[in-house]
């Protein structure tokens, strides 16, 4: 995946992040100013801009300056953004667009589909400003009630599973879910994963810096105000704050780190009921699992046990009025967006602000638009495919993956590192890969799902509990291979390895990205790439774990296993040389798949390249475009879709939690191993592009 990736476990639907624009907005919402106004079209940028290029910058010495500089000096971050990046600009020309759709929706009575009532009723409830200001923080009172309701640790169970429901959100001390099983693919499972946290991860609560030290307080004065907008004394908001903060460390102590939850088999860890109990003694399971709806599951996995029995000594050391508290917290934390602006901009304050360093909240419109993709994705994403995906453009994308899928499986044949045995495992599986392009096969059904005009928290509460029900029923059934991960407008790709398929959204099949107009070199550069990289996925570090079927396997002989680590290795100990702000370092073992994958990709999408090029008449061979060689085009297209501006409040979250590198070297740390690149812009040794033949890296 390039930009995020998924995870193995299957997220629990986030809450709606942010805080809502000042009073004066909603007269701007009334009347949007001009760079501010729903799309009936998308603009077009090219799948290569040579406006986006430094012509001055020697591609040989920084080629990410020569691809990408004119980006960066044409589109600083916006206020409302942590980062900017080409992919970032098209998913806002995609909500752009989405919300000239939701927006004629919300406003129309008559002639609406079931779907699209939905998803214009919850749009207009969520851009209804005035009455979410009106019920300021009612919303919350269930929830408090509910939590001042809990007397011993015997209502816990209850308790939380009525919370869990309502919010989806494995803040709450753990979460709980489906997903497949990790030794069988073809069931799904019950799953028990560490959750309760606050901050980004676990390193947040440890590392000793200044500015990570500096965060920690304004965490802790984050929650005390918090606490202040729930009705508690500033001397007890502080005390309140700083009881969170030590239960949260705890939890955090016996938490995996980032690079230790990339390993699958660090997750797997199969129990019975009996074995569950016995993680959480004082914590009542069937309880729990009757709350939900699931009582008399058998099977369950448990990604850390550690945290789980962590979590049973800190519920029997704290008192009732700790754990009340702490939910109390938590259960504000994920409401603040719902509520009325004082509690929306506290969130806001810290969560983009402080850690992010955005500077202003995004419009009301972006933030809706999101939250509708986010609980009525499919139903959205019909309207999007319907006018924004052709056929044609669906059946022009799968020529492409065949073409990536052909390069990959003569690239498994010629590896001079790999045996025949499992060279033939490994064909095995890239043949068994799904392509999904677009959109699902069969769309989700939201009729279970009740939309109420002018109800913004109740449809965000109802829509958690249809998701967390939809994802809970799952669990025994026979598993539906058929099933996305994103939605239709999302401006994304990823591989699942436990499905053993590649997903192509139709948001990220949109120019600049995937550009139907333009030649072949850049599109096979950009959309080759991001194909390659995809199908790399299935054999990097963490999907090669992974057999044909998606179980959890090794099919791996040592000396081949023993020399894929080798040339992993030579990746992992390249990025680790790159800063990414500061002084800090990428972390190579978190973003080594992703670094595999970018490699692979690039070397794949040109293997397609020339291979389509070898089948075109001589007389139709591309020369000189734009000042460019047909080479010179592919290496720069590949590059731009990278071009980015980040925040350094952002890159010191992202280097803590982000498995993938920064834009600069997802493109320079690429083209110093690929010869190809030199030989197009007639690098010569010793120039920064240009690594010693005998120190190149390549895996696939």
């Amino acid at each position: 995946m390039r930009p995020v990736r998924l995870a193995l476990l299957l997220a629990l639907l986030p809450s709606f992040l942010g805080a809502a624009a000042p009073a004066s907005a909603q007269d701007a919402a009334a009347a949007p100013a001009a760079a501010e106004r729903p799309a009936t079209s998308f603009p077009y940028t090219p799948g290569l801009d040579v406006n986006a290029m430094d012509r001055t910058a020697d591609p040989c010495v920084d080629f990410y300056q020569y691809a990408c500089g004119g980006w960066m000096k044409n589109n600083p971050i916006p206020a409302d953004q942590a980062r900017w990046s080409v992919y970032g600009k098209l998913a806002q020309e995609n909500r752009r667009y989405l919300w000239g759709i939701l927006e004629d929706l919300s406003q129309r009575q008559d002639g609406r589909t079931a779907n699209q009532q939905k998803i214009g009723d919850y749009f207009g409830a969520c851009m209804d400003e005035r009455a979410i200001e009106a019920r300021g923080a009612a919303p919350l009172k269930p929830y408090l009630d509910r939590i001042a309701a809990i007397r011993s640790q015997r209502d816990l169970p209850q308790a939380l599973a009525g919370l869990h429901l309502a919010l989806a959100d494995g803040g709450l001390f753990f979460g709980f879910g489906s997903s497949q099983d990790f030794a069988d693919s073809s069931k799904v499972i019950a799953f028990a994963f560490a959750g309760g946290l606050g901050l980004p991860d676990r390193e947040s609560y440890f590392k000793t810096d200044a500015k990570s030290q500096d965060v920690r307080a304004k965490y802790v004065a984050h929650i005390a105000n918090t606490f202040k907008l729930l009705g508690d004394a500033p001397a007890q908001a502080q005390k309140n704050a700083a009881r969170v903060m030590a239960m949260e460390t705890a939890l955090a102590k016996a938490s995996l780190s980032t690079v230790d939850k990339r390993d699958p088999y660090k997750l797997f860890h199969k129990v019975d009921a009996k074995g569950l109990q016995a993680l959480t003694p004082g914590f009542d399971w069937n309880a729990y699992l009757d709350g939900i709806g699931e009582k008399g599951q058998a099977s369950f996995n448990v990604t850390e046990p550690a945290f789980f029995k962590a979590l049973a000594r800190l519920w029997k050391t704290s008192d009732i009025e700790a754990t009340r508290t702490y939910l109390r917290w938590h259960v504000a934390r994920n409401m603040s967006s719902r509520l009325s602006s004082n509690f929306d901009n506290e969130h806001f304050d810290f969560y983009s602000k402080t850690l992010r360093g955005v500077q202003q909240q995004q419009p009301r419109w972006k933030r809706c638009v999101a939250l509708v993709d986010q609980q009525l994705g499919e139903a959205l994403g019909q309207e999007f495919v319907g006018r924004a995906f052709s056929p044609q453009l669906k059946e022009k994308a799968l020529h492409m993956t065949r073409q990536i899928e052909e390069a990959m499986k003569k690239d498994i044949d010629e590896l001079d590192w790999m045996s025949a045995e499992t060279k033939a495992k490994a064909q095995e599986k890239l043949a068994a890969i799904v392509n999904k392009i677009g959109y699902p096969d069969k769309w989700r059904d939201y009729s279970s799902y009740t939309v109420k005009p002018g109800d913004f928290a109740g449809n965000v509460e109802r829509g958690n509990q249809f998701e967390m029900r939809r994802d809970l029923a799952k669990i025994g059934k026979p598993l539906d291979r058929s099933e996305w991960g994103m939605t239709p407008p999302t401006v994304n790709a990823y591989f699942n390895p436990q499905m053993n398929d590649i997903n192509f959204p139709a948001g990220v099949l949109q120019p600049p990205l995937f550009d139907p107009k333009m030649d072949d070199a850049p599109n096979y550069g950009n959309t080759g790439g991001t194909i390659g990289h995809e199908l790399t996925h299935a054999f990097d570090d963490e999907g090669r774990q992974f057999d044909a079927n998606g179980n959890l396997k090794d099919w791996w002989t040592k000396k081949d296993a023993k020399a894929f680590e080798e040339r992993a290795q030579c990746i992992a100990d390249q990025y680790a040389q790159y800063t990414v702000v500061d002084d800090i370092k990428i972390n190579s073992k978190l973003t080594l798949g992703e670094d595999v994958a970018d490699l692979g990709g690039l070397i794949l999408g040109w293997m397609a390249w020339q291979n389509e090029m070898a089948s075109m008449p001589q007389k139709a061979q591309p020369g000189l475009r734009d000042g460019l060689t047909p080479e010179q085009r592919f290496f720069v297209g590949n590059a731009q879709w990278a071009c980015e501006n980040d925040r350094p409040e952002n890159l010191r979250v992202s280097a803590l939690t982000d498995p993938h590198s920064p834009g600069r070297y997802r493109v320079n740390g690429l083209v110093v191993n690929m010869p190809q690149f030199q030989q197009a812009f007639q690098c010569k040794p010793g120039q920064p592009m240009v690594k010693e033949k005998a120190k190149q890296c390549r895996v696939w």
